[in-house]
């Protein structure tokens, strides 16, 4: 596979995950976020051992402990964001979550020993910027407290996951460690859940709808792609692209509306942001279709 066929299919995942943000919003309103975050992956786990059984009973020990690290940062990302997001603004959640995509390329390049091309520097820089005028944090500044801690730790989480990801999809089946990183993922969270409470869960047929699919969509095919694909890209090209995942997600939500019916706008400042993000994006995927466009000329001449 190519590397800009992997990346396009990241993208496809980006656009899948974009439209959780709204739906997310929607379902809390019936249960707990850790009792969703459960069902969620429990029953993603379900559907893709149902897929992948041949796969898992050919594992070994090597890829349940895989399975297991990528279960820890798959779990650890979204609580510690969830966490965050009680004593900070879900714009600084939103942006410094996008800062993996600064960290993956240093993590990377110490534990992979993969360095960013110019082309991957000049797209992130025009992400990272691109980030904070969709979130707005430019304008109103980071007080930064516990919540914002926490999430920079979720950031942490999800480079390392990432990176992690590129490493392990490589030795071992990529079908056997996305079940077994949802097992753990489901049961992390289900103790999380029962840690917090345990509420009661109010069923309704709109959170039911939603259950079944972010775990099929959002959860089996986006992150079973994802375990798939990346090994035929860099992480730190993987980071960037993810970076259009709030970008998706407000594109979302201007259209399908909360549980009061209503829609979210876009500012000129937020739009421009996107564009930006999309830019340095586009800017990543520059050299390959550069190295296309020669081949073919030279081919032509």
């Amino acid at each position: 596979m190519k590397r800009s066929k992997a990346d396009a299919i990241l993208l496809m995942i980006t656009v899948v995950w974009g439209v959780t943000f709204p739906l997310m919003k929607n379902v809390l309103d019936y249960m707990p976020t850790f009792a969703y975050l459960t069902l969620r992956y429990s029953l993603a786990f379900i559907i893709i051992s149902i897929i992948f059984i041949k796969s898992l009973l050919k594992v070994d020990i090597k890829t349940v402990l895989y399975g297991l690290v990528l279960g820890i940062f798959l779990y650890s990302g979204m609580a510690l964001q969830v966490a965050g997001l009680n004593y900070t603004t879900a714009s600084n959640s939103g942006f410094i979550t996008g800062l993996s995509v600064v960290m993956v390329p240093v993590i990377s390049a110490v534990i992979l020993k993969k360095k960013p091309g110019i082309d991957s520097v000049g797209g992130i820089i025009l992400a990272v910027i691109g980030l904070g005028m969709l979130t707005g944090v430019f304008s109103k500044g980071i007080n930064f407290n516990k919540g914002d801690l926490l999430t920079l730790c979720c950031a942490v989480c999800w480079a390392f996951y990432i990176i992690f990801v590129d490493r392990f999809s490589l030795k071992k089946d990529p079908k056997a460690l996305s079940a077994i990183q949802f097992f753990f993922a489901s049961v992390f969270y289900a103790i999380s859940w029962a840690l917090t409470g345990g509420k009661a869960i109010e069923f309704s047929w709109p959170a039911f709808n939603i259950i079944i699919f972010t775990s099929v969509f959002c959860t089996v095919i986006a992150f079973g792609a994802q375990m798939m694909v990346q090994r035929y890209t860099s992480p730190t090209h993987t980071a960037l692209i993810f970076t259009a995942e709030p970008v998706f997600a407000l594109l979302f939500a201007l259209v399908i509306p909360n549980s009061a019916g209503v829609t979210e706008t876009m500012k000129l400042v937020t739009a421009f942001g996107c564009m930006l993000i999309l830019s340095g994006m586009f800017l990543s995927e520059l050299k390959p279709f550069q190295k296309i466009f020669i081949n073919r000329l030279t081919k032509a001449v």
